[in-house]
């Protein structure tokens, strides 16, 4: 990982820490994203500043993204960029970071020894349980860091932010994933079915990555140096992590193999989640 550069000390913008966002900061960024945006690399919404730095930034990007990488930093050891400024500017988000040098998981993971995969699931799967030993504050429900909105491409929210919640319980959030419907008898057997689960489940509020795909894993070797795109970040029920986790995209198909090996699995859940993809979206 990249060495520490110096940053100026900012005022607070987040519940959750402090958030630099002084004016210099600002008129910097905005500056080298205007300069450079079409001469350095891009991936996404990821702008290479320099070979230590990049920012995040667009007008889906959100604040919580960069609290949330500051909660994990300041919480647990699991290496997450270093948030140096974060600001918003004409309805669109900067997140100044830190990179971290390291290559995609998924890159080369089929060539991979066995040993190797093991080591690093197996890191993978240490990073999970320090992460479920986190306790949310005792009024939070489904809700992102610092208690507001979430988002995930996947799940429908109103507006072109696509963010939806926060919500109060588990049952709201389940109510909002089918669109508002309640049980009824003349209903289709398995939307009832699915219904009952959703009404009768006791799952904890654990806070989810949400996006544990081997495109988010940066590695070295065969060692995990960093976990990023907190973006699908927040407070869940506690299967939320798996069953989106088996959300593969086609660069990512291998990876399903791979889950069970550093997520417990909750066949019942994913059976679960695979019944509403079918009757309310996919996610």
């Amino acid at each position: 990982m990249s060495q520490e550069p110096k940053s100026p000390p900012c005022s607070s913008t987040s519940r959750v820490s402090t958030l630099r966002n002084n004016a210099g900061y600002r008129y910097l960024t905005l500056l080298a994203v205007q300069l450079l945006e079409r001469v350095r690399p891009r991936h996404g919404n990821v702008l290479m500043l320099t070979s230590n730095l990049c920012v995040k930034y667009g007008r889906r990007v959100h604040l919580s993204e960069a609290s949330t990488m500051q909660f994990i930093s300041q919480r647990t050891s699991i290496p997450v960029p270093k948030v140096l400024c974060a600001f918003t500017h004409a309805e669109q988000t900067y997140i100044v970071m830190e990179r971290i040098k390291g290559e995609i998981l998924g890159s080369g993971w089929v060539d991979r020894r066995e040993q190797s995969k093991s080591r690093l699931l197996a890191q993978l799967s240490r990073i999970i349980v320090e992460m479920r030993q986190l306790q949310p504050p005792d009024s939070m429900g489904v809700a992102s860091v610092d208690g507001g909105s979430l988002y995930d491409c996947r799940v429908p929210g109103p507006g072109p932010t696509l963010r939806f919640g926060p919500f109060s319980t588990i049952k709201d959030f389940h109510r909002h994933l089918r669109r508002g419907m309640e049980f009824d008898s003349r209903l289709d057997a398995e939307i009832r079915d699915l219904i009952t689960q959703h009404e009768s489940g006791t799952w904890p509020l654990v806070f989810t990555h949400g996006d544990l795909s081997s495109l988010n894993i940066l590695v070295s070797g065969d060692d995990i140096v960093g976990i990023v795109d907190w973006e699908t970040a927040g407070w869940y029920p506690s299967y939320w992590e798996y069953t989106s986790a088996y959300q593969v995209n086609p660069q990512n198909s291998f990876w399903a193999n791979e889950i069970d090996k550093f997520l417990e699995p909750m066949p019942d859940e994913l059976a679960m989640e695979r019944i509403r993809q079918k009757h309310f979206g996919d996610i």
